[in-house]
């Protein structure tokens, strides 16, 4: 099977059949299938940041974004409200795809699945 790296079958999750655990924390099976297709890195970095940043982990919802530009790309977290509490430069990434998460009551999950 070959990786999906720009993720065209996104568009088929608008929900979830069941949890998965990552890191201790409830995922998707759309984040399941991002993480299957070469973004797993940037999963692992969401919830490190959430499970590490006090300020993130007591927050009731974020939003997540994958930007890119070219081959960097920049993690920013907020509120929801375009308050900002988080970004992660990276300098290299062979993504092909930006995304949007949610993350709320312990759930990882696409902005499509919310």
């Amino acid at each position: 099977m070959t990786e999906d790296t720009q993720l065209k079958e996104i568009g088929y999750y608008t929900g979830t059949m069941q949890y998965h655990n990552v890191m201790g924390f409830n995922v998707t099976d759309g984040i399941g299938y991002v993480m299957e297709n070469g973004y797993s890195w940037f999963i692992t970095d969401v919830l490190a940041v959430i499970k590490t940043d006090a300020t993130i982990r007591n927050e009731e919802f974020l939003s997540i974004k994958l930007k890119l530009d070219g081959d960097k790309g920049q993690m920013i977290i907020d509120d929801g409200n375009g308050n900002v509490l988080y970004k992660q430069d990276y300098e290299y990434t062979d993504a092909k795809k930006e995304l949007k998460l949610f993350f709320t009551n312990g759930v990882l999950m696409l902005a499509g699945e919310y």
